[in-house]
């Protein structure tokens, strides 16, 4: 390549490593990244986003999405800080990433001067790992190292600073030609021995199943020795997709709200396989499920990360197994015992969760999420941010083995446009659909102008209600009639989104959403429907203050 500086270096390494996307938003403290980018449309394009927040969410929707590094691209000070809340979500959604930051020349540090951070210290605590390239030299051997540490182990984001004056530098050393082998723990043929010996003398066993680094070899394998082994299978928070839930052997999901049958089905076992799970708050119900630090349930913990074995809960097996090992080692020797009933048992309580009765407000999501279960392809991607609505598409959608979900396990407003836009610029043929409470919506609704540019536009479906709904849940619950500052007064999201180019629409009534919804499949731009979820969302120009004062007495 002969001399060439340092952001021609660090592209060419992405590229030679596979990377085939960024997102970001353009800073002038790595210009020369921007130039390294200039020829590569096709080979490795620059997703331009509004916001960082919104660039990072992608990023690490992307990994989730992928099992390859998302990577986000910002300028030094405010762009990393907003692009924080990516690398957070990665992390806690154990989904490969790399933050790459444009930094101040390293012949001004600690002065203090103009948007200087230390991001070893910023992003330290919630990074796999932080670091800065301080030679030009340097860059292709960190970028490997970035590149590994982001995929190995437990998955996670990496933060790497780019100094000005170094991107700005030549150099003839040459970029990678190529990726590391990254190694893959499995297990042994005395661990899987030491399983099978714990089922044997289980009664009630579950498997618990979760976490990052699954492949669809590894889903197909875990689903062969389910089946044969006729064991329920529980997903924890935001992983029901790993399992086609069609199967008569999946139990339902271990997650914010979750259901009774479920938290029976975990508390009655006596025995938990836990496969990739990093036992979170959300999955043991904030740590009131099982006993701490002993569970009373036999405990067998795999995971890909020594950290996180014994981290919470002490395992009476530990196996140190990528996931998808694991789950073939099982599949060759499946084991069978007396609980078909439990089993059965336990099927039957997640089928029960779907019996709801009609649901109040204009738009019923009992019969909307009946609907899009008949209608969306085999192989849709879900999207969403946090807020109560995301119980819909989290607890009332069966995934199916072509199915994916994309879910912040770190309960991120504002992730599930990115995060379907992501999914749109790496399947643009696959429908995508994105579920966003009014106010989720609005923390990244300028990102539908990065969908616009990109031709990465998903399906977007607003269920509004008028408020930040869940925070009012609870103030209603702690302080009765004592509402404040949870009641939103929206745009007309529907001309919002034709502002962008999508095609919007407005859907007031249950019976209206099946039309709607086929007209935004069929649009060729993407689509918003604003779905009148409740009475506080039927005149956006009033608050709900003003509306029940209205119709007292």
């Amino acid at each position: 390549m002969g001399k060439a500086h340092g952001g021609r270096v660090l592209v060419e390494s992405l590229r030679a490593l596979g990377a085939r996307h960024g997102f970001g938003v353009p800073g002038e403290s790595y210009l020369s990244v921007l130039d390294g980018m200039h020829d590569t449309k096709g080979a490795f394009d620059f997703v331009l986003c509004r916001n960082e927040g919104g660039a990072g969410f992608m990023a690490s929707a992307y990994g989730k999405l992928t099992g390859t590094p998302g990577l986000c691209f910002v300028t030094r000070g405010p762009g990393a800080t907003n692009a924080s809340i990516g690398v957070h979500t990665a992390m806690q959604d154990s989904a490969p990433m790399i933050l790459f930051v444009g930094q101040i020349d390293t012949r001004t540090r600690d002065r203090e001067v103009f948007q200087e951070v230390d991001y070893r210290q910023f992003f330290g605590p919630i990074a796999k790992w932080a670091t800065e390239i301080e030679h030009i030299e340097r860059i292709p051997e960190i970028v490997s190292r970035a590149w590994t540490t982001a995929l190995s182990g437990r998955p996670g984001p990496v933060v790497v600073a780019l100094p000005e004056n170094v991107l700005n530098a030549e150099t003839d050393v040459p970029p990678l030609s190529r990726a590391a082998a990254i190694p893959k723990p499995f297990a042994s043929a005395e661990d899987i021995k030491a399983v099978h010996a714990a089922l044997d003398r289980a009664e009630r066993p579950v498997l618990l199943i979760g976490g990052g680094g699954w492949t669809s070899e590894g889903g197909a394998a875990l689903t062969q020795f389910a089946e044969a082994s006729d064991i329920p299978v529980v997903a924890a928070f935001r992983y029901q997709d790993i399992y086609d839930n069609s199967r008569a052997t999946y139990a339902g999901e271990a997650g914010v709200g979750m259901l009774p049958q479920v938290r029976r089905t975990l508390e009655n076992a006596d025995l938990i396989l836990a496969i990739g799970v990093r036992f979170g708050e959300m999955t043991t119900d904030n740590y009131t499920l099982f006993d701490l630090p002993d569970m009373l349930q036999t405990l067998i913990h795999v995971h890909m990360s020594a950290g996180e074995i014994g981290k919470i809960y002490q395992p009476d097996i530990a196996i140190l197994s990528c996931p998808n090992a694991f789950a073939t080692a099982l599949a060759d020797v499946p084991v069978k015992g007396p609980w078909s009933d439990w089993r059965s048992a336990a099927r039957a309580g997640y089928e029960a969760s779907f019996d709801l009765p009609p649901q109040p407000g204009p738009v019923d999501m009992v019969e909307v999420m009946r609907h899009l279960q008949e209608v969306l392809d085999d192989d849709a991607i879900l999207t969403n941010g946090a807020g109560n609505f995301s119980i819909w598409n989290n607890k009332y959608f069966r995934y199916g083995t072509g199915n994916r979900l994309l879910a912040p396990q770190s309960g991120a407003m504002g992730y599930g446009l990115p995060a379907a836009i992501a999914a749109k610029v790496v399947h643009p043929k696959r429908t995508v659909v994105c579920f966003a409470g009014d106010g989720d919506f609005q923390m990244n609704c300028p990102e539908l102008g990065t969908a616009m540019q990109a031709g990465a536009q998903p399906v977007v479906l607003i269920l509004n209600n008028g408020s930040y709904g869940t925070i009012r849940m609870h103030q209603e619950k702690h302080f009765p009639r004592r509402v404040s500052g949870t009641e939103l007064q929206n745009p007309d999201f529907a001309a919002m989104a034709r502002a962008y180019g999508f095609h919007g629409e407005r859907v007031e009534r249950t019976e209206d959403f099946a039309d709607a919804f086929e007209r935004a499949l069929a649009s060729p731009s993407g689509a918003v429907l604003d779905l009148v979820t409740g009475i506080e969302a039927l005149t956006p120009r009033q608050t709900l203050t003003q509306i029940r004062a209205a119709s007292e007495p």
